[in-house]
């Protein structure tokens, strides 16, 4: 079942196999204890005990849409390519992460399908021994030219993005036109045996939280996961707290029109998930505003540029690229990871304080 919030005095935190993570008596801010015993051969294990074994790598910060959420209306000063990591310096970190622990990556960006090498650098990271799951989000606009190689590669989960279900509203909120480009890709990974294909949505109000409803009933004939994601700030996308749709208000306007039972999540999973009764998809909500999930985090980011970040909200960054350019050992790069996530908080700050605190873009850090 789904972890509550922290709370004074909690319990260690359980780890993969749900066996007590042993736990100092040193108590953090939250009244959280750091696991004062860290070990340098556990460089993916921060003070609380939550070991991550999930990356997220962001392949390019550049995208074929502009979701007004995602890109400042004004554009964005692009990172030069040799700014960026080479093919050779995402596989060498891919592969440093898995040995030491990491059993699901997920490539991200921007748009991942937009880097030319996608299918080889798929294919090499999906044979990473040790990885058990390769997995990509996208917009889904170059899906259908690029799925076959993909799924040649290994990836096994699909993250689609898609916020309306209305075309002329699709145009709007990304800039661009495309809805049935959308479609076309659900349907193909879906055909190709893709279950379920996950949609990300997020929800502002005035904008779509008017098709909640839509969404769900869309999940009737398809084995898809829909998960509402509340609308979170980052640079540029104007976020304002009266366009957040809270979890709590989002589930009771679904309710009011259609019945839902709880399912039950593991203990890293970021969706709170249900069900309408006879449905073949499902729905969940990705509460990262209102009930942050952070004492189940086990997610790491990688950016285009090479940076490393222990919280998606957080803006303090390593450069592993800069690292790998004058010549870090594995074992120095190792060393330099482990310091990162050491140094992790129990919980990302509230979000009137996200909202003012200087961050990326949320194209430059991958979704």
């Amino acid at each position: 079942m789904l972890h509550e919030l922290p709370v004074l005095s909690q319990p260690p935190l359980p780890d993969k196999e749900g066996a007590p993570v042993p736990a100092s008596t040193v108590p953090d801010d939250f009244g959280l204890t750091h696991d004062a015993t860290r070990s340098a051969d556990a460089p993916l294990t921060d003070p609380f005990g939550r070991r991550h074994t999930y990356l997220r790598i962001s392949l390019v910060e550049r995208c074929n849409l502009r979701c007004r959420y995602c890109m400042p209306a004004d554009g964005l000063a692009w990172t030069p390519s040799p700014q960026l990591l080479t093919d050779a310096e995402l596989v060498r970190l891919a592969r440093l992460f898995v040995g030491a622990g990491v059993t699901k990556i997920r490539l991200t960006g921007g748009e991942p399908l937009l880097r030319t090498t996608i299918e080889a650098l798929a294919d090499e990271i999906g044979a990473l021994p040790g990885l058990h799951t390769l997995a990509i989000t996208t917009n889904g606009l170059l899906l259908p030219k690029k799925i076959d190689g993909l799924q040649r590669a290994g990836v096994s989960l699909l993250n689609i993005s898609l916020d309306t279900l209305r075309a002329d509203r699709f145009a709007e909120i990304t800039r661009r036109p495309g809805l049935p480009l959308v479609h076309r890709a659900i349907d193909e990974a879906i055909r190709r045996g893709y279950a379920p294909v996950k949609i990300n949505c997020v929800v502002m109000r005035g904008v779509n939280d008017d098709e909640l409803v839509d969404f769900v009933r869309w999940t009737e004939e398809r084995p898809v996961a829909v998960r509402f994601i509340e609308f979170m700030p980052f640079d540029g996308n104007r976020w304002a707290d009266d366009r957040l749709v809270p979890f709590g208000e989002m589930l009771q306007r679904i309710r009011a029109a259609v019945p839902l039972e709880r399912l039950t999540e593991g203990p890293h999973e970021t969706s709170r998930t249900f069900r309408v009764p006879g449905y073949r998809g499902t729905v969940g909500f990705i509460a990262s505003m209102t009930e942050p999930f952070c004492e189940g985090c086990n997610r790491l980011r990688i950016t285009a540029d090479g940076n490393l970040k222990v919280c998606l909200f957080g803006n303090a960054e390593v450069s592993l690229r800069d690292a790998m350019r004058d010549g870090a050992s594995d074992a120095a790069l190792r060393a330099l990871i482990g310091e990162a996530v050491g140094r992790k908080h129990a919980r990302h700050a509230g979000m009137d304080a996200l909202s003012a605190m200087e961050n990326r873009p949320m194209i430059t850090i991958g979704g």
